[in-house]
């Protein structure tokens, strides 16, 4: 170990102080956590440890009135080592929470849906009366997720700029903060694009990719333009695969459920009512409808 009294003689050279080494090591000794940390530990400390570790003490005393810019985001801790009192960096919690929401953000893929609703949380969402149901069904969701992966999802429906994209994000985000995957899709988008996989015959890579997401949330269902293709071949299919192993699935619409079979059994070409109705009992099969009102936020 290096000498105490250089330790602190090449600090009192790099920063000019005008105090000799054993009064800056006194200094350190009276340090608040320092005494903190000696008074918690004095059945495993005696005079020789401390005199033993005053180049280490007087370290985390700099570091803690001077911090070094390389370990930004760390803070110095004492703690026993033998029979010396060492040092060592851990987190802080500033370090720990902005890691812990990287890894959250990490956790949740949007398809054609903004950025900005990787940063929404429950506790910023409006808690008016239009929304208790609903948020009410969320919180029971995400309880009884911890205890079983199988949990239902729910159907939110409302008019437009109610918040059930905000809603829903936020459940994502909670989902995430336990360590599960999300997928959360814009569904118009979604099926308006689907075309990009044929140039390298992706799709059923793509399809089976999200019907087996841990957690699945369709937005906006029922905006948009369907064949029967993209209704039998994709959403049913991915639906089918969902219902089968029980995977939660989410969905938010401007139509209710029955105005949303109505909708599933016109495509372009053609109408057909029983298709649709096999659609629906998966999305009945999957999710609880709820209802969310209030006024449109958006303006």
């Amino acid at each position: 170990m290096q000498p105490i009294s250089d330790v602190i003689s090449q600090i009192i050279k790099d920063r000019q102080l005008d105090q000799n080494s054993d009064s800056l090591a006194k200094k350190a000794i009276s340090n608040s956590q320092v005494q903190d940390f000696l008074n918690q530990n004095r059945d495993r400390i005696d005079n020789a440890m401390i005199k033993a570790s005053l180049a280490n003490i007087f370290t985390f005393v700099d570091q803690i009135e001077h911090p070094n810019s390389v370990i930004k985001g760390y803070q110095p801790q004492l703690f026993i080592n033998g029979r010396v009192i060492d040092i060592r960096f851990a987190p802080t919690q500033q370090k720990i929470k902005a890691q812990e929401l990287a890894q959250r953000k990490h956790r949740i893929e949007l398809i054609d849906l903004p950025e900005k609703l990787r940063n929404v949380d429950l506790t910023s969402i409006d808690r008016n009366p239009e929304r208790r149901e609903s948020l009410v069904e969320i919180a029971n969701f995400i309880k009884n997720y911890k205890k079983d992966h199988h949990a239902k999802g729910l159907y939110l429906e409302g008019d437009f700029g109610v918040g059930k994209t905000y809603i829903l994000a936020a459940l994502a985000n909670a989902i995430a903060s336990e360590g599960s995957n999300v997928i959360f899709l814009h569904v118009p988008s979604f099926i308006a694009g689907l075309s990009s996989h044929f140039q390298d015959n992706s799709l059923n890579q793509e399809i089976d990719r999200i019907a087996n997401a841990p957690v699945l949330i369709f937005d906006d269902i029922g905006a948009e333009s369907l064949s029967e293709w993209s209704r039998d071949d994709v959403l049913g299919v991915i639906l089918q695969k969902r219902m089968d192993n029980d995977l939660p699935t989410f969905f938010s619409s401007n139509m209710d459920m029955n105005a949303l079979e109505q909708h599933l059994a016109e495509t372009k070409n053609s109408l057909d009512e029983v298709k649709a109705k096999r659609l629906m009992q998966r999305v009945r099969y999957l999710s609880r409808e709820v209802f969310v009102g209030g006024q449109n936020r958006r303006f």
